[in-house]
């Protein structure tokens, strides 16, 4: 299995399919796993962030109504989300994301140019890997306010309106509204301002860095929170690995876990986009494997990591 052509022809269809498939009638829902913007005209699915923000399914609510009928609307879109994430866990970032399938371009385009990748400590790594859950608070945090507390509605869908997806997503549609400053007040002048500084500093990031907005995606941190119930797992087998590294220093996220366990099997970690870019740069067989239930999805191999190395080494 060529995983690169395979990963880059299921990332093309699943762009293809959520960022023009409700134009032919597709209509996935509202409780994806993943970042494909509820703003893009036409899109076939909702990334589910914006029901979980919301004030129809999601938790922009009062305690009481929560604790009602309305609760019950919020826990079916949620049972529904996790039905999702458990069928493919991480697969939803590294295969089917939109918007990872962008930062995955952006990526080729710098490669290509010759740049080179901006890198930092592991030090700061590990600091930054805490971002994405302070997102996911606050953006169950302030729907909550919104409804218990008196915040201003114009706060509502936080991150949603802070999203980087929210003004970039919707280009390759052609529209251009969310580039545009939202002047009817002081809230909504300050949120979109936000936005588009945030969609610049994040465009720019994922240009020179691979991966740079899944660091902070609370998708990715959602996700993690329920993967271990998942029917997808990465293992290691222990004894076939000699601690080479190769698997953290291909990894986009510069996950170190995967090297140095020596006990467990099983080694996804909550930063794990399952891309299994770390299986395909592995040269001994088996060590790392991905598998779907009982079926295995990709493993590593000598004879791959060999044929890459000279394609790499001639090209």
């Amino acid at each position: 299995m060529n995983l690169t052509r395979s990963r880059l022809l299921v990332q093309s269809l699943s762009f293809g399919i959520l960022t023009y498939g409700g134009r032919f009638g597709l209509n996935l829902g509202h409780a994806l796993p993943c970042l494909s913007c509820p703003y893009v005209n036409g899109c076939g699915g909702h990334c589910f962030l914006m029901a979980l923000q919301g004030s129809f399914w999601g938790v922009q609510a009062s305690l009481s109504a929560l604790a009602g009928p309305r609760g019950l609307e919020t826990l079916r879109m949620l049972a529904l989300f996790i039905l999702l994430a458990l069928q493919l866990s991480k697969l939803w970032c590294g295969w089917i994301c939109p918007f990872g399938t962008l930062q995955d371009a952006l990526t080729w385009v710098r490669s290509r140019l010759g740049i080179p990748e901006a890198r930092w400590s592991w030090a700061t790594s590990d600091r930054l890997r805490w971002v994405k859950y302070i997102f996911l608070l606050l953006l169950l945090a302030i729907p909550l306010m919104i409804a218990n507390l008196g915040l201003h509605g114009d706060y509502g869908l936080p991150f949603c309106q802070i999203c980087p997806a929210k003004p970039l997503m919707p280009l390759f549609t052609g529209d251009t509204a969310h580039l545009a400053i939202d002047t009817t007040n002081a809230i909504t002048t300050a949120m979109t301002v936000l936005s588009l500084l945030l969609a610049g500093g994040f465009l720019a990031g994922m240009f020179f860095r691979e991966r740079f907005f899944c660091i902070f995606c609370p998708m990715l941190a959602l996700l993690g929170l329920v993967q271990r119930f998942g029917l997808v797992r990465f293992t290691k087998n222990v004894n076939a690995c000699v601690g080479c590294g190769s698997c953290a220093r291909s990894c986009p996220l510069e996950i170190r876990t995967v090297r140095a366990e020596l006990v467990k099997r099983d080694v996804m970690s909550p930063e794990c986009m399952a891309c299994m870019t770390c299986a395909d740069s592995c040269a001994h067989d088996g060590s790392l494997s991905f598998h779907w239930l009982k079926w295995r999805i990709f493993a590593s191999s000598a004879v791959g990591a060999a044929r890459r190395f000279r394609k790499g080494l001639f090209s």
